[in-house]
């Protein structure tokens, strides 16, 4: 079984489309779109939302944090994860359950991508500052469950990408983390960041 969408900027044509699939293939209508894989739509008729509030009281639920202190951010300024290979190991079950759960958030939640990210980069080992980490972006997530994507109708559709990258920020290997942000309109549609491969080196002369 497949879930499939298809939209229009008439009713008429979804129908017309809906009937040339169903001539073809054994499918049932849903009616309007307001869940799919997890995300929750809203459409009114001036914009369209896309959050994921439902998932994220469970995964505080999940996790026990339901009831823990929310927080402004996902990640403190002047937060330096590495290896802390000295620091206390917590259980690799727990800390890969609640990345995984992190990541399934992050197809609404363009904010927490790096954070999460960053964490990402210490599954094989975690310690009890890698957990530290994680749980702020659960804690951030609590005081934060309304935001989402907002898509208003009717606007332009000029696509502007963004770009952007620290400078050795991972202290690690020293490497890089690039992101990029599109934009059609006013409205988010793509998003990302990564860890480069390759280690930028300055040289300066005298």
């Amino acid at each position: 079984m497949d879930d499939i969408i298809f939209g229009a900027i008439n009713e008429a044509m979804c129908k017309e489309f809906a009937e040339m699939i169903g001539n073809e293939f054994e499918m049932s209508l849903m009616g309007e779109l307001n869940f799919f894989l997890g995300l929750q739509i809203k459409q009114t008729p001036t914009r369209t939302m896309i959050h994921q509030q439902k998932y994220i009281k469970e995964l505080l639920r999940k996790f026990n944090m339901d009831s823990s202190k929310s927080i402004d951010t996902p990640i403190a300024i002047a937060t330096k994860l590495d290896l802390d290979e000295e620091g206390k190991n917590v259980e690799h079950k727990l800390y890969k359950g609640m990345i995984g759960s992190l990541l399934c958030l992050t197809a609404s939640r363009s904010n927490i991508v790096f954070s999460v990210g960053l964490c990402v980069r210490f599954q094989a080992n975690p310690k009890e500052s890698h957990l530290k980490a994680v749980k702020r972006i659960l804690r951030y997530l609590k005081g934060t469950p309304d935001l989402c994507l907002w898509y208003p109708r009717w606007y332009n559709f000029e696509l502007v990408g963004y770009a952007d990258a620290d400078y050795a920020g991972f202290h690690v290997d020293r490497k890089n983390t690039s992101g990029i942000a599109h934009f059609l309109g006013s409205g988010l549609v793509s998003w990302g960041t990564k860890k480069q491969n390759s280690v930028v080196l300055i040289y300066s002369r005298g």
